[in-house]
């Protein structure tokens, strides 16, 4: 069974629809990723202005995403590595 024209066209304009909704959303969100990005921003040069080493802050903030047992195993092979080298 074919298609008609009309039907072709109505179709392409609900999929450009759809289509167009579905890029403005994405755009949205990235306009959204890039203000948060800038307030991060913000409150880090705010810790840095009030003395905190914002380099430590973020490893801190990266652990806190970690699982507890990943850090650990990482801890202690550094260690290793760390014994064998002589610098412990």
């Amino acid at each position: 069974m074919d298609m008609t024209e009309d039907e072709k066209s109505e179709n392409y304009r609900v999929t450009a629809g759809e289509l167009r909704q579905f890029v403005e959303r994405f755009e949205r969100l990235d306009e959204e990723k890039k203000a948060i990005a800038e307030q991060q921003k913000e409150v880090m040069a705010e810790a840095k202005g009030r003395g905190y080493d914002v380099k430590v802050l973020r490893k801190i903030i990266a652990l806190r995403k970690r699982d507890e047992n990943d850090i650990a195993e990482e801890e202690a092979v550094l260690e290793m590595y760390k014994e064998a080298l002589g610098m412990s």
